[in-house]
């Protein structure tokens, strides 16, 4: 398979803070990664780090072969960063079309994939059609997460970073994130991270699995191993579930 993401001995952190240390991890053509750890061990910061939101102290990020660690945020997008942060970011003055027609782009060329328009976002998303014309204020969380999934999925990246993308939300909407992106990533095969709470509904839709502890991968494997491995699970994650 085709190497898409190469990251190599990355530290970065906030300031002078560094976060994460010596990090190293490489991800495939139409691969899914879950980044799993206990709470403050880096997944964000190295979500962030990808997005280019973070001060980077070494190392190295390539998209596609592409040197991504050079450029700034706004380029880290139009080089093929789709990144969904905790925060969501949507623009709550916007109405749902307004959030998704102002940041769509085109396919970019090569692309096997079916292109993203904000009609396929509708179709992945019902709830968002019925509220096309509403401000982002006017949505309930789990309506402005599908959202920011939507806005994500316009820019038609090559790689899709969902940070905690089930994060206080209802189960009902859990489950409807959970098999949409279970079709973003298995069905129509676009690449992405994503760090989730939930280990095992990640694990599940994921191919393969890395375990941040102390800003450093403790553990890198297939997913489908660490899903059938509670032990392991509970021993680097403190919890099986």
């Amino acid at each position: 398979m085709t190497e898409l993401l190469k990251v190599e001995d990355l530290s970065a952190g906030y300031g002078e803070a560094v976060v994460l240390n010596g990090v190293s991890i490489r991800l495939n053509e139409g691969e899914t990664l879950a980044l799993l750890g206990r709470n403050g061990t880096g997944k964000t910061t190295f979500m962030n780090t990808l997005a280019g939101a973070t001060r980077q102290h070494g190392g190295t990020i390539a998209l596609g072969g592409a040197a991504l660690h050079k450029l700034p945020q706004h380029e880290r997008a139009a080089a093929g960063i789709g990144w969904v942060p905790q925060e969501r970011n949507i623009f709550k003055s916007l109405t749902v079309d307004e959030n998704l027609t102002a940041v769509a782009r085109p396919a970019r060329a090569g692309r096997k994939a079916a292109m993203w328009t904000p009609a396929r976002v509708y179709e992945l998303f019902p709830r968002l059609a019925e509220r096309k014309t509403n401000l982002g204020t006017q949505l309930s969380g789990g309506e402005q997460q599908m959202l920011a999934v939507g806005r994500a999925l316009v820019l038609n990246p090559t790689l899709l970073l969902l940070d905690e993308p089930c994060e206080g939300l209802a189960p009902i909407i859990v489950q409807e994130l959970l098999k949409a992106i279970r079709r973003i990533t298995r069905e129509e095969g676009l690449s992405a991270i994503i760090v989730e709470q939930h280990p095992q509904a990640i694990l599940a839709i994921s191919d393969t699995a890395a375990v941040l502890d102390r800003g450093t991968v403790v553990h890198s494997g297939t997913a489908k191993g660490l899903q059938e491995n509670p032990a392991l699970l509970d021993k680097l994650l403190g919890v099986a579930r």
